[in-house]
């Protein structure tokens, strides 16, 4: 199944597309349809050796929940193929039930990827050329993980990129508080409001560092 043009995806939600209208239908198809989207883009990074890397990740719209799909410095087809059929597999176990994903033009994405998509319910939205803003969230996440782990620490290999990119999903989807979703976590609930005087007298308030310090968690001891 070939990728959907941004039309026939707002037109099927039940958007108008109209062109006199393209300031807000954008927007208007991503409120709409954020509880079964998804995005992922590629993220490039260089390890001490020169070695240029490339992550796939996907994040959740809805929840912001972020998969990195692996890492490798030969993004070959059957390589973004296989990550595909993961993504659908993990998916699948999880119970989240997306109908759309988000990606960019890049070559590295071969006719297969859609298509494994397309067979599990899928569609593919292909955003502008040279438009990263109709990618927004993922983009925002690119930023993150490069501002909060990868501008902060030397990379040794493909193998060391891969631990600390782990650590920081779990991270981010476990620990890092969210304010565009009032502060929640995408896999972790909201602890309960302290009331009680003697509580908020005496927080008790334990941090766990991971990768060398570089990730902070703060959390009440029990």
């Amino acid at each position: 199944m070939a990728a959907s043009t941004v039309w026939e995806i707002l037109k099927d939600a039940g958007i108008d597309p109209a062109p006199e209208r393209s300031a807000t239908i954008w927007a208007g198809f991503l409120r709409s349809q954020a509880e079964v989207l998804l995005a992922c883009d590629f993220l490039e990074t260089v390890t001490l050796t020169g070695a240029r890397m490339y992550v796939l990740a996907v994040i959740e719209h809805h929840t912001r929940r972020i998969r990195v799909l692996g890492a490798t410095a030969h993004p070959t087809a059957a390589w973004v193929t296989q990550a595909a059929r993961n993504l659908v597999m993990d998916l699948e176990d999880s119970g989240c039930r997306a109908r759309f994903l988000i990606r960019d033009r890049d070559g590295k994405f071969p006719d297969l990827f859609d298509a494994v998509l397309a067979d599990a319910g899928i569609q593919t939205v292909l955003t502008g050329v040279r438009m990263p803003r109709m990618n927004a969230v993922m983009e925002r996440w690119v930023q993150t993980c490069r501002g909060e782990l990868l501008d902060r620490m030397l990379i040794w290999n493909q193998r060391h990129l891969l631990h600390a990119l782990r650590e920081f999903e779990t991270f981010y989807n476990e620990h890092r508080a969210h304010q565009g979703i009032a502060n929640a976590r995408p896999l972790k609930p909201l602890p309960p409001p302290i009331t009680e005087p003697d509580q908020i007298a005496h927080l008790n308030i334990r941090r766990r560092q991971h990768l060398g310090g570089i990730l902070n968690e703060d959390e009440h001891a029990a």
